[in-house]
């Protein structure tokens, strides 16, 4: 049966080697998520020249700004599924369709994080703690960043909808660009030039807007002129209410979870914090080496769901549990022996990153060293909760998340710290902990083998399958 004129773009990943199509997805995705830290990174370059207070100001909105794009980073998990699958199954109309639903219902709930945050931003930075001196620039920094993100969350959803096909190349690079161009943007909004006035910590986060702006306005040209395999028309952003309604119920989970670990970074340093600074340097250095190795583990996660949904798409159940297989091990392996690398470097790359530490360089290298049983941990775990989500499942990940937090993480931490001779040291064991905990939970609910059975597109029907389906009956009768 057609399913109308489809786009150029590659062939879909039901054929060739597994480990090949892994390394070709991976790899770009990688690269662009380390990109995304240069937008932190250039502002607190350049709004370090200003002062501490303009430091503070970013560092008091950062929270905030986190959790609101870790809970809008989730929504456009139901597009790359649904796409994914759709690809599989060779049915570009519905590809069409749920890429410009997904994008409608991201930039909707956008405006409204915008909204309230823009109205809200006072009492938000007052109850964060800000000094009378700090204040108006914490408020001015965090509206902008409001704004920004119906922007920031436009192009979540392109590269979402990106990966879905399997097309990585093109959202790295339009990252590239974007990032290049923020470190040129951000002294002449924040110190002034010429006709551009100085807009002090507020420029920051100006020109990070500006360069999202121009990112999410690069990816919806190239939706509209059928490039990377999706060709959207003004007319599939007819709201399609029930489609949306999907959309966010395979959605929502996934926003819940990255929420939730969002504020249990936030509740985990309050407990940290009564440990002194030393505990809290440590932690910073330690939290900032596992993010390092997550991003990888995310890549190949990220891969492997696009690859699993497409072959479930395709009716190709065997070869999405090769799929899972193969990435598992190249995770497991790689992380592992990254590992194996930190553990005996630990202490050097403390004093690395943080060479005037003092008592802090020893807290932070043991904390490393604890972290790094739990690495190959981490890369089964990612890439697990991938092959779920490929699959269309993300509730479980969503409740595997909060049990591995807030049932084991963090009341593990606070015993092992507080009840015990461990004092900081109980922290670290419980973090190493519970990613082993959670990587064998997901493997075992992983083993039970019901997302082989999962028909995530026979529970969603767009407005154009419903159309079809009803002339045939009609042709029938």
């Amino acid at each position: 049966m057609s399913h109308g004129p489809r786009p150029q773009s590659h062939a879909p990943l039901t054929e060739g080697p597994i480990w090949r199509a892994l390394v070709k997805l991976s790899v770009p995705i990688i690269c662009a998520n380390i990109l995304q830290v240069g937008y932190q990174l250039t502002d607190t370059f350049w709004v370090g020249r200003l002062s501490a207070q303009a430091v503070a100001a970013v560092s008091l909105s950062f929270p905030i700004a986190f959790l609101c794009v870790s809970l809008g980073g989730g929504l456009p998990v139901a597009g790359t599924v649904l796409i994914a699958q759709y690809r599989g199954r060779g049915d570009q109309e519905s590809i069409n369709r749920v890429a410009a639903q997904t994008l409608l219902m991201c930039l909707t709930v956008a405006a409204c994080f915008a909204i309230i945050g823009v109205v809200l931003a006072d009492p938000i930075m007052r109850f964060m703690g800000a000094a009378s001196d700090v204040l108006p620039s914490a408020v001015a920094f965090l509206r902008m960043t409001f704004l920004g993100f119906f922007f920031v969350f436009g192009f979540f959803a392109y590269q979402a909808l990106m990966r879905g096909l399997g097309t990585v190349y093109p959202p790295m690079f339009i990252v590239l660009v974007t990032v290049i161009l923020n470190f040129v943007l951000d002294p002449f909004f924040i110190f002034g030039f010429g006709p551009i006035p100085a807009m002090d910590v507020a420029g920051a986060a100006m020109a990070t807007l500006c360069t999202q702006a121009l990112a999410m306005a690069i990816g919806f040209l190239l939706l509209f002129r059928g490039r990377g395999g999706v060709h959207l028309r003004w007319r599939d952003f007819r709201p399609d209410f029930k489609l949306m309604w999907s959309l966010l119920r395979i959605g929502a989970p996934s926003s819940v979870e990255q929420g939730t670990q969002a504020l249990g970074m936030f509740l985990m340093m309050l407990l940290v914090a009564t440990f002194g600074t030393d505990a809290v340097a440590a932690y910073g250095v330690g939290t900032r080496v596992l993010s390092c190795v997550i991003v990888p583990a995310m890549g190949l996660s990220i891969a492997t769901s696009a690859l699993v949904g497409q072959n479930i798409g395709a009716g190709r159940i065997e070869r999405a549990a090769r799929t899972s297989n193969t990435s598992c091990v190249i995770s497991f392996s790689v992380l592992t022996i990254a590992g194996i690398v930190l553990f005996f470097t630990g202490e050097s790359l403390s004093r690395f990153l943080m060479p005037k530490g003092g008592a802090a360089i020893g807290e932070s290298a043991e904390f490393i060293h604890v972290l790094a049983f739990a690495f190959g941990c981490i890369g089964l775990q990612q890439v697990l909760t991938g092959t779920l989500r490929g699959a269309g499942d993300t509730i479980a990940p969503m409740f595997l998340a909060i049990v591995s937090l807030w049932v084991l993480r963090f009341p593990l931490a606070y015993i092992l710290s507080k009840h015990t001779s461990l004092a900081a040291n109980g922290i670290w064991w419980s973090v190493t902990i519970s990613i082993i905990a959670s990587a064998i939970l997901t493997g075992v609910y992983f083993l039970r083998g019901t997302w082989k059975t999962r028909r995530v597109l026979d529970e969603v029907q767009t407005k154009e399958n419903a159309e079809r389906q009803m002339a045939m009956e009609e042709v029938q009768l």
